[in-house]
């Protein structure tokens, strides 16, 4: 049965199981990065003093807070519903943080009073359960999509589920750009520098609401799809031990007679090789190191991919598509950072992702993820050593240099770590390992996201931001994301290559008991020659 399943051909039940699983990373996307296109609106909108030259910008702390806090959500809902989905199934658990996104997603756009504290202690509280649903999404999906997929296409399909992230964050950008054009031509309001009071009407209120509520319209239109969707055959076969049922439901998707060979299934889940458990010291023998080399280069890669927004401000003012604040009404502020952030995905961030898909079936997960941080070291000492040449007399230069370090993140380690923990851990520990995998992942995105906030600040205290201490400015930020680049090429050597192999012979499931089978597992972490 679990044979018939790695050596299925491409099927259309295959293209089904990437649409309804992707699309649950496409609303993870859109929900994560939709915050940073309003952040703008809301320091105008509720910390704006017209006595001021500039208009308001959010305080430090709720910046951090506004920003960060569907990360924390994120990271604890990787760690528990990666558990709960080893437990109780993927696909019971796959709905319930489905429906807990739609509803947060809903109640992020509203608020309790109209005041700045209230308004923001909402979105921060809703903010964090919508992240703890979306945290879920990501053992969920990799785990369904590795085990519905046959071996010779899987990564493929992985990363393609993976893959939707980028539509996501530019239909981010596009609804922005819908709804900011839609007010622009309903108020036409003057520049903050010629009118303060009038650069803002209390109705734009509605836009950010808008724009962070639509992130449940793509979650509730799967909403049925995924409870159609039958429970994956591993986890029936290997994790609940019901043959028929497996064979059952892998008949109906194959569309051919599939053998319960129930003999065999009795003698796989009675061997030692399904009793071990996850603080075992079989479990440390077997796929100790590969935990620790999917853990430790997501972390590093989040740590470099969440930081990069830090010198985003810098290319977007550069090069002219983001004026000054103070020379911008604020719908127009939110139209001009939409476009930008658009322009990125659709350029680089999405072209990347489909290489990934393209080329990991045939160079392998390895591989593409060794270059990708190889090219991401490179990249960013380029952008880090001459950083005063790039950002002074060659700002195109400055953009093409960026826009690599975000193809390489996303056609290299950017997707290879979500395909791989998905791949070479037991049925009944994967969606458990993948969780804590994207949790490492998510707090260096934390480490990133918040740590960098502040290093990157000027190291001379009149160019600092508004409530900022000094950091160590953005060159030797650069250069301390070069050196993280590097440490995660040397911990991806930990990581095994999965190209071509069926899950179960990644995992030692289908192995013999005793001492030598655990020493071949244990080779599997070898680098590939």
């Amino acid at each position: 049965m679990l044979n018939a399943l790695d050596v299925a051909k491409t099927q259309w039940y295959h293209f089904t199981a990437i649409v309804i699983a992707g699309m649950g990373f496409f609303t993870d996307a859109y929900d994560l990065f939709c915050i940073s296109l309003v952040t703008k609106l809301l320091g105008r909108l509720y910390y704006t003093d017209i006595r001021n030259p500039k208009p308001g910008v959010l305080p430090p702390n709720v910046q951090a807070a506004v920003t960060g806090v569907a990360l924390c959500g994120t990271l604890a809902g990787q760690l528990f519903f990666g558990w709960l989905g080893d437990k109780l199934g993927r696909k019971r658990v796959y709905g319930l943080t489905l429906m807990l996104m739609v509803l947060c997603s809903i109640a992020s756009g509203l608020s309790f009073g109209d005041t700045p504290k209230g308004v923001m202690a909402t979105l921060c509280f809703f903010r964090f359960w919508l992240g703890f649903g979306i945290g879920g999404d990501y053992p969920l999906s990799a785990t369904i999509m590795s085990e519905y997929a046959n071996k010779k296409t899987r990564g493929s399909f992985i990363a393609a589920v993976f893959a939707m992230q980028g539509f996501g964050i530019m239909a981010g950008g596009i609804v922005a750009l819908i709804v900011s054009s839609a007010y622009d031509h309903k108020y036409d309001l003057p520049s903050y520098k010629d009118n303060p009071a009038g650069s803002k009407v209390d109705s734009l209120d509605y836009v950010w609401r808008i724009i962070l509520m639509f992130g449940a319209v793509p979650a509730a239109l799967t909403y049925y799809w995924r409870m159609k969707m039958p429970e994956t055959a591993r986890y029936t076969a290997l994790v609940a031990k019901n043959a028929k049922q497996a064979a059952s439901d892998m008949s109906k998707v194959l569309q051919v007679e599939v053998e319960a060979e129930e003999d065999k299934l009795q003698h796989m889940v009675e061997s030692e090789n399904q009793k071990y458990g996850l603080f075992s010291k079989e479990f440390a023998k077997r796929h100790g190191l590969h935990l620790v080399g999917t853990t430790v280069t997501w972390f590093l890669l989040d740590i470099a991919f969440y930081s990069q927004n830090l010198f985003q401000k810098d290319i977007f003012t550069a090069i002219g598509w983001i004026p000054p604040a103070q020379d911008m009404n604020a719908i127009h502020e939110v139209y001009r950072i939409a476009r930008a952030q658009t322009l990125i995905a659709l350029c680089s961030t999405v072209p990347g992702y489909w290489f990934t898909v393209a080329f990991i079936d045939i160079i392998g997960r390895f591989t593409i993820q060794l270059m990708g941080f190889f090219f991401m070291t490179v990249f960013m000492f380029a952008l880090a050593i001459p950083y005063n040449h790039w950002k002074n007399h060659n700002n195109i230069g400055f953009v093409v240099m960026y826009s690599f370090t975000f193809f390489f993140s996303n056609f290299g380690p950017n997707a290879t770590t979500f395909v791989v923990p998905a791949e070479i851990f037991p049925a009944r520990l994967r969606s458990t390992c993948h969780g804590i995998s994207a949790a490492a992942g998510k707090a260096g995105a934390i480490v990133g996201a918040f740590g960098f906030l502040y290093a990157a600040q000027s190291t001379n205290p009149n160019k600092v931001d508004h409530g900022y201490p000094t950091g160590i400015g953005v060159k030797n930020s650069l250069i301390v994301l070069g050196v993280i680049n590097f440490f995660g090429m040397v911990f991806t050597l930990l990581v095994p290559e999965s190209k071509g192999k069926s899950l179960e012979e990644l995992s030692g499931e289908n192995e013999d008991d005793g001492a030598e089978a655990i020493e071949m597992a244990g080779s599997a972490r070898t680098v590939p020659v």
